[in-house]
């Protein structure tokens, strides 16, 4: 089996969007879904029903692009019903698609999806303005990996009760080897770590020789590079661009263009902080938050799982990897909650505020194997500045689920996908 071998050769696994797919397709005319390069956009949209039976069109073959360019709309004549893979290599595409179902309201279905985070592309949005609905797929969870049903703890914490004390067997392997190897789904199928870093180092040539210049011109690829390590040994950390140019040698308005690429092809995002100020003085510039940390450790130059648990970034890795089915388990409730974090001036930090409408959950990560209770004095200090907050949740490494106090729990990291 080839390492680097394409989702339609593993078997298939649902994922927890598609049912929110499935009906946002029945409301509106187009659906988009965004995602990084092989987290399973085009698997999820030739296996699942509907879409399995609508035509499928990918701009990855060559003599399709050229038909977007020269005659588009041909490429879905003779049927109403239209999946549009790897879009953002013919944004001309968009004004048809426009066109379309403006001109046949209520007849046409499309599915745009693509590796590029098309919110971020101007000529894409401007398009597809009051016509779209958004959604990003992000790599596996824990819980699809397993064919579970998507946990509602989200949903029980937001009515501000807490789960039931107790230990929980998990389903999953230890934190580290599963923070070390990633999520991405051809990954389920590698058995052996080096079957596993040569997938990565596959990934990451993919994604800088091709993906990265049809997108935009790069100046220099080592460049690019020694910048994604960078931003990967401060993963987990607040983003201080200054800083990231001084130790890359690379220019601040370079450093800049390269992180937001990085953000339009779903790499890494930067998670703003919480800014509804009441008494103290916040932090205002965003964490960096890779999609994937199994492409963090990579990046950190972590090549076993040993070498990651021994490091000084294991924790904003961890905080990765938490953040990852966070994101998920947020993208299925209506409307999705924003996440967000809260830092003070005086360096009181919590990892992960969700806002839902009025109600917020404050989430702190620490990679340990026993909560204690000085474990959970910023969410205690969260709490009491923001009382409507409902929940506030300490995740960590361990098995056991333990109330801290009144609306305090300690849960294990896996419980986000199981």
């Amino acid at each position: 089996m080839n390492d680097y071998q394409s989702h339609n050769e593993l078997k298939y696994k649902p994922r927890w969007i598609a049912p929110l797919l499935r009906n946002a397709a029945k409301d509106h005319p187009i659906v988009v879904l965004t995602g990084a390069r092989q987290v399973g956009k085009s698997t999820l949209l030739q296996q699942e029903p509907p879409f399995a039976d609508w035509r499928y069109i990918t701009m990855d073959d060559f003599d399709t692009l050229s038909q977007a360019k020269s005659d588009p709309s041909s490429l879905w004549a003779g049927t109403d019903r239209v999946v549009i893979d790897e879009v953002q290599k013919s944004t001309e595409l968009l004004d048809a698609v426009k066109v379309a179902v403006d001109s046949n309201y209520g007849k046409y279905r499309f599915i745009l999806s693509g590796s590029a985070n098309i919110l971020l592309m101007k000529k894409v949005s401007e398009s597809l303005a009051g016509r779209a609905i958004y959604f990003a797929l992000n790599p596996m969870t824990l819980g699809e990996m397993d064919n579970l049903p998507p946990t509602n703890l989200l949903e029980i914490l937001f009515k501000a009760k807490l789960p039931l004390e107790g230990k929980v067997k998990p389903t999953s392997t230890a934190p580290f080897t599963q923070m070390w190897k990633g999520f991405m789904p051809p990954l389920m199928q590698l058995k052996t770590s080096a079957a596993v870093l040569r997938w990565w180092e596959g990934y990451m040539t993919t994604y800088l020789e091709r993906d990265l210049r049809q997108l935009s011109q790069i100046d220099s690829l080592p460049d690019f590079r020694r910048l994604m390590i960078a931003l990967a040994l401060r993963c987990g950390q607040i983003l201080n661009q200054t800083e990231v140019s001084r130790d890359t040698g690379i220019s601040q308005p370079t450093v800049h263009r390269y992180i937001n690429l990085l953000e339009t092809t779903c790499l890494m995002e930067r998670l703003p902080a919480f800014a509804i100020n009441r008494t103290k003085r916040l932090i205002k510039s965003p964490k960096v938050m890779w999609i994937d940390p199994g492409l963090a450790s990579f990046l950190a130059g972590h090549y076993d799982p040993k070498s990651l648990q021994s490091s000084r970034e294991a924790g904003g890795i961890f905080e990765s990897m938490v953040y990852l089915h966070l994101n998920a388990l947020a993208q299925l409730l209506i409307p999705k909650p924003r996440i967000f974090y809260w830092r003070t001036t005086t360096g009181k930090e919590v990892d992960f505020v969700l806002e839902w409408g009025r109600k917020l959950l404050a989430i702190e990560v620490k990679l340990l194997n026993k909560p204690k209770f000085s474990d959970i004095k910023t969410l205690k200090l969260f709490l009491n500045e923001y009382p409507e907050t409902s929940a506030g949740i300490l995740i960590y490494g361990g098995d056991e689920v333990k109330i801290m106090d009144e609306k305090i729990a300690a849960i294990p990291w896996f419980l986000l996908g199981q």
